[in-house]
């Protein structure tokens, strides 16, 4: 199985840039366009929240337009910049195929590995949260499947990451959430946005992974000194890989203008030769 993840795309408007900087639309567009051309063909796109820039319906709109370019199926979940209701009016019955009571929780079958997305907006709050109603509605969903992997695909880390938007955004409730996680050995992985950086962290008995930002990437500062900063790069998004024999590898890939590809014996030749002359 294979498992594309876009995240944080903060689409602005139409005509706008996201921060009045970042061409967030054209990085999506970029990023579409190279997931299309995959060979082999991942099985679906997850889009791991913060689908619009300020969390209006035109917002969300417009980014829906530019994702059903997608040859795939994809889901979403909502981030601290999305509105929950905007989101379900726009998406509701495709890429947000179920809701719980207004929550975007839901849960793919079908596939090698079950998806289970879970909602953690605190709405108007940057950190994330789990409420019982949440939690409950987690265990009993993961009591049905006891032994198939399983990936939960949730906006905010639920543990911290040594920078501000973990540890200081802070995620209200998480012990609810660890305590279920930590009673079920089947969840592969706990996959996530937010942080807008590549990263893993072990945690209740398995692995939390935070994708890159769509085109905005966090400037690291372990300090925690800084007030929170960006750099504009090249667009960038996660494949996680299912293997036959059962491991979830996951990789980053950058879209951009490469030089290459290049064979490795051809050059070691070729360089070598040179250095005869």
């Amino acid at each position: 199985m294979l498992i594309a993840q876009i995240s944080d795309t903060h689409i602005a408007n139409i005509g706008e840039k996201t921060y009045g900087i970042a061409p967030m639309d054209s990085n999506l567009v970029e990023c579409v366009e190279h997931i299309n051309q995959l060979e082999p063909k991942p099985d679906l796109v997850l889009v791991t929240g913060d689908i619009c820039y300020s969390g209006s319906v035109s917002e969300a709109r417009y980014a829906k337009q530019l994702l059903d370019e997608l040859n795939y199926p994809y889901y979403i979940i909502g981030g601290n910049h999305d509105e929950r209701k905007n989101l379900i009016s726009v998406f509701g019955g495709g890429a947000i195929p179920a809701n719980d009571n207004g929550f975007i929780n839901y849960v793919i079958e079908g596939h090698e590995v079950r998806l289970i997305a879970m909602d953690s907006v605190d709405e108007g709050k940057s950190g994330g949260k789990i409420c019982q109603q949440r939690a409950t509605w987690l265990s009993e969903k993961l009591d049905e499947e006891k032994s198939k992997p399983t990936i939960i695909f949730i906006h905010h880390p639920p543990t911290n990451f040594g920078v501000l938007e973990t540890d200081v955004d802070g995620f209200e409730n998480v012990e609810l959430l660890a305590k279920i996680v930590v009673k079920n050995n089947n969840i592969e992985r706990i996959i996530c946005g937010h942080i807008h950086l590549q990263a893993f962290v072990k945690w209740q008995g398995t692995i939390v992974s935070t994708a890159p930002c769509m085109g905005m990437r966090l400037l690291l500062d372990l300090t925690m000194k800084k007030p929170s900063q960006f750099i504009l790069e090249d667009p960038a998004y996660q494949l996680h890989y299912f293997s036959p024999e059962k491991s979830l590898i996951t990789h980053t890939v950058h879209v951009r203008q490469i030089d290459g590809p290049y064979l490795f014996k051809e050059q070691f030749k070729a360089s070598k030769s040179k250095e005869i002359l």
